[in-house]
């Protein structure tokens, strides 16, 4: 048995020790007053400084309180904004703020400039006519980190050009309580797949090297367990063991830091009953001093306040701020007025008191100031006006388009219904197939995304991307159901049934888009993950027609869809597939592309069993003593396609893999049908016997590939003896020497490790 601490690797980019740059922050370091350092660790709103009407509501168009803007950062010093109001704003808006928010650095009444971050979560949703991909879900779903890093890329571009340096992505949480409303913000529930995708799109935003104006600074969220929530509501307590926490919920983080992401937001839930924001051990001790993490912590919103009247752990608002500070927490997104004030005093009495160290503060201090030097903030001219053409562009709309194609799952498609020849008249019905804000979810102009005032002009909607395509004459519409809340919850009713029922008659095909309101954080909490019973009655009213069915799931989450799936000619997924989604479903449903998206998470069949892919074998045990337990509706990794795959001739090019060696899985993928088409190679390791209960197989690898019709490609992975470790109770990454099989589309050879 050998056992190896978990330590990190050289890292990339920022987090790279620079003599220079630590010289010039040492410098500013040495200009600065205590109260001038705390302001650095205050981040306020822009909602803090924006003009407001006799009733204290946000005047529209929204102008600046200049008196309140230099109260917050004359007075209180306050180094960073987030945050964009109520909605989205155009880019003349955006520069309007941000040349009243750098001109005391630009005119050297400051010795920092002011670090603005946002929520440009699945394209910069926050600025009118900004590219909106599909969320993190969807973008996992295709597989295909090159997709991930373009969105990366764009998004920061428009950020860039809205002014903003500072992005709050990507969500590397794990997405393990399907019942949790934040669901859809992740990458999926395997680790690698977090952790690949997480990369890219971290490479997306930041560049490969010297960051410079088309990219922004990334922030992890939400370090660390935050979605691993028991109850699976938001913001609540998970149990991890250190085991589970190393080998699942720190990869992702870990991948990105190793990258040079610049910056973590804290996970505003509790651990072990431990709140995020107190955890000096995985604050402090895992994250800054085993992975040499330079850049800085943010809090989440109102968390240090959270400390006191939630969580009760701090007796007092200043113990919130002693315990959230010293814990590894640099800065605090307060975020409103007038408690940011009262955050900076009170900062100021625990220095004073010597409850928070000088050396601590600077530290704090120091991290922020990193990551303002890397984004270029102490250039005086970098918010000067600069072209950004290619906002919004063709090209940028074609990829989030392409992401959207590549993410829709094809679960799916009995007797090859599917693709439909374009001469059926067709009925386009469901609750979620004529708006917009369906397709895009939470975060999309809106803090929760249900205004359409503000939906992005020319994007389609399902029926009107079905009616571009056959014309309106050959597409009916009856929207059957429509959701809405009640009581805080999202409920839904049948609506104009005679009317569905009429043209279900007059139709060859329905199309049923289904699915649940956008929503997240404490508003998305729901109550269980059955799909509401009025829209199951509206899919039995369908089938009840006789006519085949399409179901489209339009969901942040899996909901539970058992007892209609069995009555559905095909299904599709298609997640949050942003504002190209619905031209990308037509085109997928008539055949203009092939399907390829693959689950990135397993999708229960019972509300109640949640299963995950990499279960051990413990879990396959049936009642009976048989091992069939495991049912999930559809597999981690599942897709269908237009094309066959088949999969030959699976080889290891050793039998033995020893620690500083490497071996080579290779194996032959030949597209059998008439069509071109994409597969997603999927490698998986199992490990036969261990001294702890190994997982039934861990995700190791996987390559997106496009065949032509009867071509073959030869895939290679290369296993190294990271890919057989696993984490002991303590936390520590150890491997044993044993049998390991590998399996590949249905194959599976063996190999030692020594």
């Amino acid at each position: 048995m050998f056992i190896h601490p978990f330590h990190s690797h050289t890292q990339e980019n920022f987090h790279v020790l620079n003599s220079d740059r630590e010289t010039k922050i040492e410098a500013i370091l040495q200009q600065m007053s205590v109260e001038e350092k705390i302001g650095e660790t205050c981040q306020i709103t822009l909602d803090a400084f924006l003009k407001r009407d006799a009733k204290d509501q946000v005047i529209e168009p929204i102008q600046i309180d200049q008196s309140k803007l230099d109260e917050a950062i004359m007075t209180y010093h306050v180094g960073s904004i987030l945050n964009v109001g109520s909605h989205t704003l155009s880019l003349e808006q955006w520069s309007v703020v941000m040349k009243a928010v750098h001109q005391y650095y630009k005119s050297e009444q400051t010795k920092a400039p002011i670090l603005y971050g946002i929520d440009a979560i699945h394209g910069v949703n926050y600025t009118v006519g900004g590219t909106l991909f599909p969320q993190e879900i969807g973008l996992a779903a295709t597989w295909n980190p090159s997709l991930a890093n373009q969105f990366g890329h764009i998004t920061a571009y428009e950020t860039r050009a809205s002014g903003i340096p500072w992005n709050f992505s990507p969500v590397l949480d794990l997405a393990r309580q399907p019942l949790w409303s934040r669901f859809f913000e992740t990458l999926g529930e395997d680790p690698y797949l977090a952790a690949e995708m997480g990369k890219a799109i971290v490479c997306g935003y930041q560049g490969e090297g010297k960051m410079d104006n088309e990219h922004v600074a990334a922030c992890l969220k939400h370090f660390v367990g935050y979605s691993a929530s028991n109850s699976g509501r938001d913001r609540t307590s998970a149990w991890i063991p250190e085991k589970y926490m190393t080998e699942l919920f720190l990869v992702p983080f870990k991948t990105a830091v190793d990258k040079g992401a610049m910056t973590v937001m804290v996970n505003s839930g509790d651990v072990n009953g431990i709140p995020g924001h107190i955890n000096y051990h995985l604050l402090t001790e895992v994250l800054k001093e085993e992975w040499g993490f330079l850049g800085f912590a943010v809090s989440d919103w109102e968390d240090f306040i959270f400390l006191e009247t939630v969580h009760q752990v701090a007796s007092s608002p200043l113990d919130a701020v002693v315990k959230g500070f010293n814990a590894g927490v640099d800065m605090s997104m307060v975020p409103s007025a007038p408690h940011y004030k009262t955050y900076c005093k009170l900062m100021k009495q625990a220095v004073e008191e010597e409850k928070i160290s000088m050396e601590r503060l600077n530290d704090a201090v120091r991290r922020i100031l990193r990551v303002k030097m890397a984004t270029g903030l102490f250039d005086k001219e970098m918010n000067q006006a600069k072209s950004y053409p290619n906002f919004g562009s063709t090209a940028f709309k074609e990829s989030a388009l392409n992401a959207a194609l590549e993410s829709i799952t094809l679960l799916k498609n009995e007797d090859q219904l599917l693709p439909l020849k374009g001469s059926e008249k067709i009925l386009v019905a469901g609750p979620t197939s004529n708006n917009l804000t369906y397709l895009n979810g939470a975060w999309t102009h809106t803090w929760q995304g249900v205004d359409t005032t503000y939906n992005t002009k020319g994007c389609k909607t399902i029926l009107q991307a079905v009616q571009a395509k056959v014309g309106s004459d050959n597409c009916l519409y009856a929207e059957g159901a429509e959701l809405f809340l009640e009581n805080d919850f999202e409920a839904c009713r049948l609506v104009n049934q005679a009317d569905f029922k009429t043209k279900a008659e007059q139709s060859d095909i329905i199309l049923l888009c289904l699915g649940e309101l956008p929503s997240t954080e404490k508003p998305g909490d729901i109550r269980s993950l059955n799909l509401l019973p009025a829209q199951l009655e509206l899919a039995k009213m369908a089938y009840e027609s006789g006519k085949p069915v399409v179901l489209v799931l339009v969901e942040a989450r899996p909901r539970i869809v058992n007892e209609i799936v069995s009555g559905a000619t095909a299904i599709f997924q298609t997640y949050l597939p942003g504002d190209y989604g619905g031209t990308a479903l037509v085109k997928l449903l008539y055949g203009e592309e092939n399907p390829s998206g693959k689950l990135p998470y397993t999708y229960p069949k019972y509300d109640g069993v949640i299963e995950f892919y990499d279960h051990p074998k413990s879990d396959d045990r049936h009642k009976s003593n048989g091992f069939n337990a495991y049912d999930p509706q559809w597999d981690f990794g599942y897709g269908l396609s237009y094309s066959t795959f088949t999969y030959s001739n699976l080889e290891i090019s050793k039998s033995v893999l020893m620690e500083n060696d490497s071996i080579i899985i290779a194996v032959d993928v030949t597209n059998t049908s008439d069509r071109k088409g994409k597969e997603v190679v999927q490698l998986y390791l199992s490990d036969i016997v261990a001294s702890m209960v190994p997982a039934g197989k861990r995700l190791k690898g996987f390559k997106k590939i496009e065949l032509k019709s009867h071509e073959t490609q030869r895939v290679e992975f290369v296993i190294l003896i990271e890919d057989v470790k696993f984490a002991d109770n303590k936390g520590y990454w150890m491997f044993e020497s044993g049998e390991f099989k590998a399996l590949i589309g249905g194959l599976s050879a063996t190999f030692q490790v020594k």
